[in-house]
């Protein structure tokens, strides 16, 4: 029988229970799944970075579907080519998005309090997209995306990155395009999501309360 006054054993330590413990404390239900935000989430700052992730999820639905019918559907065929477009303008939604909400973001000095790795993730996220935009131009398979190619060679190998960066490789090219960049971004977004629950959105910059003068010193 067990002993009732015996003091409890301690529970075996694991990693998993690490984890466990880490994001408890970290980031509660409550935080990663609000029922209420402040009245200033409705800024429209912040409703840009919404509509960014909107935008980020058409891009990666219809770049599957291109992803898996290949070049010959998206250039010959009537939906192919609609899809294509829907990438095409996904895309611009995304990006519009990410940069207003980018630059509102610095303008509200949103590093402070805390957030600067909040901020930075989304420096970073706007950076690869950069890159995954870039090769996603090269990957048309038309002649658009040749001129592009050939004119970025020089730029590249000017940079010192044309020996493993080769713009001319289709194959490296797209592999980039449609495999390890979407991964990072999203692995990213996800990354600055969480990031946002566990810290909270910034308030904003308070105005400066200044006195109004007195009667007698404004007649002084």
């Amino acid at each position: 029988m067990r002993d009732v006054n015996s003091a409890p054993q301690a529970e075996p330590s694991s990693w998993t229970l690490a984890i466990r413990h880490f994001l408890q404390r970290r980031l509660p239900l409550r935080h990663l799944l609000p029922d209420r935000q402040p009245v200033f989430v409705g800024s429209w700052v912040y409703i840009f970075g919404v509509v960014a992730i909107a935008g980020l999820v058409w891009v990666t639905g219809s770049g599957i579907a291109l992803a898996f019918f290949g070049p010959q559907w998206w250039h010959q065929s009537g939906i192919g080519r609609f899809v294509n477009s829907v990438h095409l303008w996904s895309v611009q939604v995304f990006f519009v998005s990410m940069v207003l909400h980018l630059w509102g973001q610095y303008f509200m000095a949103s590093w402070r309090d805390g957030r600067a790795k909040t901020w930075m993730v989304g420096v970073v996220i706007f950076a690869f997209s950069i890159v995954a935009a870039f090769t996603g131009f090269i990957s048309q398979q038309n002649f658009d995306g040749q001129w592009i190619a050939v004119n970025a060679k020089d730029a590249t190998n000017a940079s010192g990155v044309g020996s493993f960066f080769n713009v001319l490789n289709f194959g490296q090219m797209y592999g980039l395009h449609i495999a390890l960049l979407p991964m990072l971004v999203v692995t990213l977004v996800v990354i600055h999501i969480v990031l946002v629950r566990m810290h909270g959105v910034v308030r904003p910059i308070e105005k400066k309360q200044t006195e109004r003068p007195s009667t007698e010193e404004r007649a002084s």
